[in-house]
Order: C-alpha cells, then structure tokens, then sequence
C-alpha cells in the first residue's frame, strides 16, 4: 500500500472509532452482546458460520441459537483472530460481512451503515488488546457460567416404535399408529424431542388406539398369555397385583412403584368387581396403563442406579430394535449387568446380530435418505417410463447398499462413492442395463459409467427432481443438508423463487439458474447449492441418463387456419462442470466424481456421525456434545468407517446413556 493511503486509512478508522461514537456504553464485552451480536444475528451470519453451517470451515463458528450471554461473550472476544492489529482497516471481521473483500455469503451488512459503525467500533476495541488480555476476560467470564439445567423435553414414541411395541406387548399386528397424525421432521428425522408435542388430535387418537387395543387383547378370553397366573375369583388380589406389575414392567419399561400398584388394583377391582369379571379388570388395566406418559413417553431414568439401567435397556432397545425391551434386555437390567461401559457393549453386540436390529437401521436410513417422498414421488405425462411401482424398488435399491456396507463390515463411505449396486430388473431398462441375473444381486457399473453410490440411484435422482424437470437447487440443497450437515438459509420473504419459462429461445437449466446469481437476494445461498446440482443434469428426474436436455417450446398457432402448430423440440447440450463452495479441489463433472469427493472428505465423514448421533439421541447436537463427536469420530475414522463399530461407541456415550448415569461417569 501506498505510505499515504496507508496514513489515509489509519485516520479515517481513527476518526471512526472516536470515543464520542461510543458514548452510548463502554466498549467492552457487554457492548459486543447488547449491540454488536445482534446486528450479526440480524445479518443471518450464524446460517452459515456454525458447525452444521456452509462455511463451517472458517475460523469463524458462532455458538449455538440457545447460548447464554457468558458464551456469546467469549464468542466476541474470539472474534479477535479475525482482526489485524498492524492493520485495522483490513480486518477480515470489518470487510468480509460488508464485501469491501469478496464473501460467499455476499453484503450481509450494508456499508457505511449505523450497523458498520457499531462494528468498526468492536473490531477498533479488539485491536488495543493483547492475547493475554483476551484470554484473562474470558477466564472472568466463564467464571460467572453455570451449568444449565435440564431442559425437561421428553422424548415419546414414534409412530413406528408404538406399533412395534404393542405388536410385542400385546401380540397386536393392526398398526394402529398408521392412521395417527403423521408426524413432522425436524433435524432430518421424525423423532427429535422438540417436535413431539402431544396435540389434541394425538391425544384423541391415543385414546381411541388404547381403547381396541385393550379389547382386542382379550376378544377371545386370555388367548395371548397376559395374565400371569389363575384367577380364584373375578377380584383375586394376588393374581391380579402379579398381573399388574408383570404387565406394567413391559409396558412402562421399568417396575412399577408400589403406590403405582395400588392406583391400578383400585381401578381392578372397581371394574372387575362390578362385571363381576376377572378380564375386564385386566382390560381396563390395559387401557388405562396405554395412555399413560410412562408408556407414550421415554421416562428412562428414575432414581437409584437399577433404575438407571432399565433406561439403559430402553434406550438400546428402541434405537437398536425401534421397539421396547424384550424379557433378556429386562433382567439384565434387573440383574445390573447394563452398569458399565463393556456390560452394556457386550449387550449391544448381541442385539446387532438379531434381525430386528437390520429392520431398526432401515428406519434411520429411510429417514436420512427421505424414502417418504421417493414413495409419494408424482411425474407428469413426460416421463413415459415412469410407474408408481417403481418407487418400493428405488428404496430397496438403497437399502441393499446400505446394509451390505453396514453388516458385511465394509468402508461405510463407499455409500456415496461405490462402483456397484444391487439393481431389481424392472429398475435395469432406467438404468440402461442388462435384467441382473438375481434380483437385487450385486452389479458392477460398466466401464464408462458416471453413476456412484447412493448419487447415482434412481430413488435419491427422483426425490430430488420435480414431475417435469430435474432441479439443480433441490439436488445441490440435498447434498448440502443431508451429506455435508450443512444448513442452508430459506429464500428471504417475498423472494419470487420461480425461474424464467423458455420463450423462443431455449434455455438450459443452468442457464435459466444464472438468475439466482444476478439477483443479489439469492446469490449468496444459490452460489452454495446451484453450482452442485448442476453436476446432476446428466440424469433426469427419475434416473435415466441424457446426454441432451430435450425441451418442447409450444409455437403460437398458425396466423392463417388459427390451428395449434406441434411444439417444437430443442436438444440442448449439458455442462455438468460444478464444484462444493468450500471445499478444495472439490471440482467434478459427473456422480462419480463427486462420489470421490464425499468419500473422502471429512466433513461428509463427520456428517454421517452427527446423522446417527441425532437420530439415536433424538436432538441435534449442542456445543457440550462436541468432544464426544470428535470421539465417535475417531473410533468410526480409525475403524476403516465401519458403521457398526460407529454404533457401538455411540451406545456407550454419555449423551446416549445421560450425562449422570453410572454407566456415562465411567467413559
């Protein structure tokens, strides 16, 4: 820089951070949480800067939405990495959110706006102090945190494990659950804590669902087995107390207390007496103990270490089997063998090598990978090719891949970059291949083949598509948000997201996407997902391969008879060079590719173990959960990315078995 625009910069940041712009509050740490957080946060910079975010790679990461004010604190006084000291003016924390230096997230904060100057006043404080002086500041404030307490958010059953459980509760196959209010995905799955709320359509439905379950148990007398013991008498206390706590332990996954006895043996014999009816005693038992938040909900952890372990028991039984404790996991919980870290890993083992384990898996990848909406998946009059039966075999397609790698121990991160898949003969005309010789046997890709892994199947091309066209945005936004864990800021209100129709003049679709770059509102998410879902055009919206964009332009009709004209059709050629903003050497042409990439990139890696662990745990994961990512990290990297081995080191964690348990103390 030139000696007197060098001096020019200096006093024009000089006169700036004068201390009469600052007289409205000290500058100090407080100044960065009551004025500046909030300009930041008004600015969407935390979209992209937190580790789930786009630019998760940067030095800049804010804490979570749910930080308390210690934390954002020391969040401020970090900033200071990201201030020059010799040279304030070039400060990356000033020039990079107002795009006096280029920034993918593009302007977030106008310049020489109030906003920049309550900045430049932070960046010019951060400037005067010395490492020592930061770090002492924040050692002060993390003096005044504390822990915070628990949230009380509960977890209660999915629509899956509650048909699963009364299916093993009460021998009842007719799914009643299937005809509950669906249920809503949060953190890429149905089962996160935050979105389950009872509302009152469940709650009837709860009630309604307990109601024939507990008369179709005993329709035909006691044909399935529930009571325990012979009746002498419709109102027989022994025989019905033993009924009440052996059915209740099943049902609530834990024993019952002895006051909960006597509230349900009150309820017995009131009805049995007046029936005059052992069975309808029973009945009303079973009615009352299905709509109770001990069987809706996960209430695993009650005081005293045995209790703790029947919430390790369930625990382990609805994320490794999607149902609830079977009669072993119960007694050795009973027996304290779910105490330590190896007892409950010896445990997990033996669950993984029962078949229920394979079907519990399946749920978490249908939800990873959306198989909802590959199976409502619709397409219009111009994919000839195209049947509804076709869906199922797009979902199995994945799940054969998925559960070779996971049970024949292979490298899990061959599902994005594997050159084979297991193909059912009605998919092989889509693909362009030879029928296989087994259905969903395993096939290798042909020599010249683009398509890789998971990428390349026909259900994830489908879902991410629309019913005419395929959809870059969608395709790009799909890797981000589910294969990195990287979360993509919605349009801002009132942003038109529709794309330009071909006029005369056909138009690719990458073509057509350059508006997204030009408008400055759309720029900064669409440089981030476009350039990705460009490297998919060469498939169209259920799998097929194309070399050529085909698109019809209906012509207006003819000047003389007033008759529609045939549409004419364009054959356009592709450009498939794309790239992942954020990631070096990251640039492809084709799924294979891209597969490469994903494979081999650690945050794809680390994606797959924040996946699971949101799914097991039901809850996104928080700062204090990151040293234990890191630690399932470092098991699954070590490992050779063998899943099971992923699952095994999850089951054991503190955040899976609760902070305080006996079993989490010792890891």
């Amino acid at each position: 820089m030139r000696p007197y625009l060098k001096l020019l910069g200096w006093l024009t940041f000089s006169l700036l951070a004068r201390p009469q712009f600052a007289q409205q509050k000290t500058i100090d740490e407080r100044f960065f949480a009551e004025k500046v957080y909030p300009i930041l946060e008004k600015a969407e910079c935390r979209m992209c800067h937190n580790d789930n975010g786009v630019s998760s790679a940067t030095r800049l990461k804010f804490p979570p939405s749910e930080a308390k004010t210690e934390a954002i604190e020391i969040f401020g006084l970090k900033l200071s990495a990201l201030v020059d000291r010799q040279n304030v003016t070039q400060s990356l924390l000033l020039n990079k959110p107002t795009m006096r230096i280029p920034h993918t997230g593009g302007e977030r904060i106008p310049k020489d706006s109030a906003d920049e100057e309550t900045l430049k006043a932070w960046v010019a404080h951060l400037a005067k102090l010395s490492d020592t002086q930061i770090n002492a500041a924040a050692v002060r404030i993390a003096s005044r945190q504390h822990r915070p307490a628990n949230s009380g958010a509960l977890r209660r059953l999915t629509l899956s494990q509650y048909n699963n459980t009364v299916r093993d509760l009460l021998g009842d196959y007719t799914r009643p659950a299937d005809q509950f209010p669906p249920e809503d995905f949060l953190n890429g799955f149905t089962n996160q804590m935050e979105g389950q709320s009872v509302p009152p359509l469940l709650a009837e439905a709860y009630t309604i669902a307990a109601e024939k379950l507990a008369s179709n148990a005993f329709r035909r007398g006691d044909d399935r087995m529930l009571i325990p013991c012979k009746p002498a008498s419709p109102n027989d206390r022994d025989c019905s107390d033993q009924f009440i706590r052996q059915f209740g332990l099943k049902a609530f996954r834990s024993p019952l207390t002895d006051k909960e006895v006597a509230g349900y043996a009150e309820l017995f014999s009131a009805t049995a007496g007046k029936q005059r009816d052992f069975l309808a005693g029973a009945k009303v038992v079973v009615e009352a103990m299905l709509q109770s938040p001990s069987f809706l909900f996960h209430l695993e952890d009650g005081p005293g270490g045995q209790s703790r372990q029947y919430g390790v028991a369930s625990r382990l039984s609805y994320f490794l089997w999607d149902t609830m404790p079977g009669p072993e996991l119960l007694h050795a919980a009973q027996a304290g063998q779910l105490g330590t870290p190896d007892e409950i890993k010896k445990v997990a083992r033996r669950m993984m090598d029962d078949p229920r384990a394979k079907r519990a898996l399946e749920v978490f990848l249908a939800q990873w990978m959306r198989f909802d909406r590959v199976m409502t998946a619709v397409r219009g009059r111009v994919t000839p090719d195209f049947s509804a039966s076709m869906l199922p075999l797009m979902t199995e397609e994945t799940k054969h891949l998925f559960n070779h790698l996971v049970w024949d121990d292979g490298n899990f991160m061959e599902m994005f970059n594997a050159d084979y898949t297991f193909l059912p003969s009605r998919l092989a005309s889509i693909y362009g291949f030879d029928p296989p010789a087994e259905e969903f046997g395993m096939l290798k890709y042909p020599a010249g083949s683009t398509r890789a892994g998971v990428l390349g199947h026909a259900g994830l091309l489908t879902l991410t598509a629309s019913q005419t066209d395929t959809s870059p945005t969608a395709r790009g936004l799909f890797v981000r948000e589910h294969f990195l864990c990287q979360n993509v800021p919605p349009p801002p209100p009132g942003v038109d997201t529709n794309l330009p129709v071909a006029g005369d003049k056909p138009l690719t679709n990458k073509e057509r996407l350059q508006m997204h770059l030009s408008n400055r509102s759309c720029a900064s998410c669409h440089t981030l997902i476009d350039p990705i879902g460009l490297g998919f055009e060469k498939y169209d919206n259920i799998g097929r391969y194309r070399e050529k964009q085909v698109i019809k332009i209906q012509l207006q009709r003819d000047s003389v008879t007033n008759k529609p004209r045939q549409p004419k059709e364009f054959q356009l050629d592709l450009d498939t060079a794309a790239h992942i903003q954020g990631i070096p050497n990251s640039d492809f042409s084709t799924l294979k590719e891209l597969g490469n990439v994903l494979a081999h990139d650690p945050t794809c890696e680390r994606c797959v173990v924040k996946q699971i662990f949101r799914y097991a745990a039901g809850r996104h994961e928080t700062e204090a959960d990151q040293p234990h990512l890191d630690a399932l990290f470092d098991v699954f990297s070590k490992s050779g990315f063998r899943f099971r081995e992923l699952v095994l080191a999850l089951v054991t964690s503190p955040p899976f078995l609760g902070d305080s348990s006996p079993a989490s103390s010792k890891l």
